[in-house]
């Protein structure tokens, strides 16, 4: 029986980091040589902190402001994704700072449809990152994308469909570095039989 969580021979490298301070200031991240990733995320960053407060991402769970656990302390983009965004928008660039990243990687193709639970362990056992879900494009970069590229932002939140990375959240503490290179590992089970999957489902109205 193969372990319930393994090991690929899938890896990534950490290209870009940052932090935002206050996204009620700025969605824009601030880039940094390295972060240090805490069990409540990273600290400095406005999402660090073990809960947050429901929102619509779960309407459907609870109501608005509820104290729920934060699985929502890191957003991570693919550099092979944001390039395919920007060509789609017609731009000659894409900067992860622009949608309040705080890591972007290369090296995973279809990077925002890893599963749920899969894990980036930095090699060596180092810090590891738990994937919660995709992390569905909303307005919020598109407004960064139009103040430096005006008339660009409308065409963000098409151009991300499935392109826009995933939250995670800290499992195992340490330090990540440029350069690092992460492991893949999923899990090994089955989807579940009786629902369709994401990518059969009709995408949500906007």
């Amino acid at each position: 029986m193969p372990p319930p969580l393994a090991p690929t021979g899938w890896t990534a490298r950490i290209v870009w980091l940052g932090q935002v301070a206050d996204r009620g200031v700025s969605l824009t991240s601030v880039p940094l040589q390295s972060l240090d990733a805490r069990f409540g995320g990273i600290p400095g960053d406005s999402h660090f902190g073990a809960t947050r407060k429901a929102d619509g991402r779960v309407a459907a769970q609870y109501a608005r402001g509820t104290p729920i656990r934060n699985t929502r302390e890191l957003s991570i983009v693919s550099r092979e994704e944001l390039d395919a965004i920007a060509a789609e928008m017609g731009l000659p660039a894409l900067d992860a700072a622009w949608l309040g990243a705080t890591m972007m990687v290369e090296g995973l193709p279809d990077f925002t449809l890893l599963p749920p639970s899969a894990r980036l362990q930095v090699e060596g056992a180092g810090a590891t990152l738990v994937v919660d879900m995709e992390n569905h494009p909303c307005a919020l970069p598109a407004r960064e994308i139009e103040r430096r590229h005006p008339g660009k932002g409308a065409l963000f939140r098409k151009a991300a469909v499935r392109r826009r990375g995933v939250t995670a959240w800290v499992e195992r503490e340490g330090c990540l570095q440029l350069g690092d290179v992460l492991r893949l590992h999923l899990p090994t089970q089955p989807p579940w039989p009786h629902e369709a999957g994401p990518l059969q489902r009709a995408d949500p109205a906007p």
